[in-house]
């Protein structure tokens, strides 16, 4: 089984993300995700999927979107220009003041604030390994108590440690 990335450009629809998941969850594609993202033109949306499945099956997904209304292009992605987006969650602690720090600097990260206690944020972000590297840049000097993570086994945290998880 082999993965793909495919990056699609679409005109604005606010119902096309739904109904490609609809049209590939009743087909029965394994997709394992489905992602959009904002364009410097306000008309359009790219999206991302990443999908596995033989060649026949890949095949079968990029000929799906190609046929939907609203969709301009669809390229695949290879490994050196992929943009596969993967899941961090990470429990921070943080005081008062800090909070509101990292509460700015999640909202530039577009990263949700999913749970705040007393002491301690969690955040959770999806993104490129890039972005993920940079915003965990930006964690250092803050306590980090859970770190987990789709994808590879260590992320490079600041510049001689690393952070290690499953």
């Amino acid at each position: 089984m082999r993965k793909q990335a495919y990056s699609i450009l679409v005109y604005n629809n606010p119902g096309l993300l739904s109904r490609m998941a609809g049209l590939f969850s009743r087909r029965g594609y394994n997709i394992e995700s489905i992602t959009a993202g904002t364009t410097a033109d306000p008309r359009f949306t790219r999206i991302t999927i990443v999908a596995s499945g033989d060649e026949q099956i890949l095949s079968q997904i990029e000929k799906q979107v190609r046929k939907m209304e609203d969709v301009i292009e669809i390229k695949p992605l290879n490994d050196s220009n992929s943009v596969c987006r993967e899941l961090v969650m990470i429990k921070v602690r943080a005081n008062a003041s800090e909070r509101a720090d990292l509460i700015s600097l999640a909202d530039v990260f577009r990263a949700k604030i999913v749970d705040v206690e007393k002491d301690c944020l969690m955040i959770e972000l999806t993104g490129t390994e890039s972005k993920l590297k940079a915003f965990m840049e930006l964690l250092d000097g803050y306590e980090i108590l859970e770190l987990a993570r789709t994808g590879i086994t260590g992320l490079k945290r600041g510049s001689d440690d690393v952070i290690m998880f499953d």
